[in-house]
């Protein structure tokens, strides 16, 4: 007859890591697919004032934004500046700014564009007067002004 002994204490299994690079492409895969990507880098500081009656915009593809705030580096002064796309501008550039969005753009889709401000609350409306006045002259008309929205109080 066979004799069966016990070979002392044997040690618990080793893990096993075959699934480990599913499990790290599932990750990669969710991050990459969750991640927004920002388009314009802020140059200014934005605080949007706080609003109550807001409405969301449709198609935020048919928007372009014009940054109006104080330079987040003090080498560009203290006074408010004006920022499209990731360069600081004057006035006189926005007329352009526009007409080349416009080029961007499909025929069909150039009545529905809307020029979204986003403006620090702390600006003086001097500045902002002066881009409606630019936007007028180009036909620019469908004008947003970007907000918080207000959290009621209790």
């Amino acid at each position: 007859m066979a004799k069966f002994t016990r070979k002392g204490k044997g040690g618990s299994p080793g893990i096993s890591t075959a699934s480990l690079p599913d499990i790290i492409f599932m990750l990669l895969f969710f991050f990459m697919v969750t991640t927004v990507m920002r388009e314009v880098e802020l140059k200014i500081f934005v605080k949007t004032p706080d609003a109550t009656e807001i409405k969301k915009l449709e198609k935020k593809s048919l928007v372009s934004y014009i940054y109006i705030g104080k330079p987040r580096n003090k080498m560009f002064g203290d006074e408010p500046r004006i920022q499209l796309n990731d360069q600081f501008a004057k006035v006189s550039d926005i007329q352009n700014f526009i007409i080349a969005e416009r080029k961007a753009r499909n025929e069909a889709e150039i009545p529905f564009l809307t020029t979204s401000l986003k403006v620090d609350q702390e600006t003086k409306m001097g500045i902002v007067t002066d881009i409606k006045l630019e936007l007028r002259k180009i036909n620019a008309l469908k004008i947003n002004y970007s907000t918080r929205k207000r959290i009621k109080e209790l």
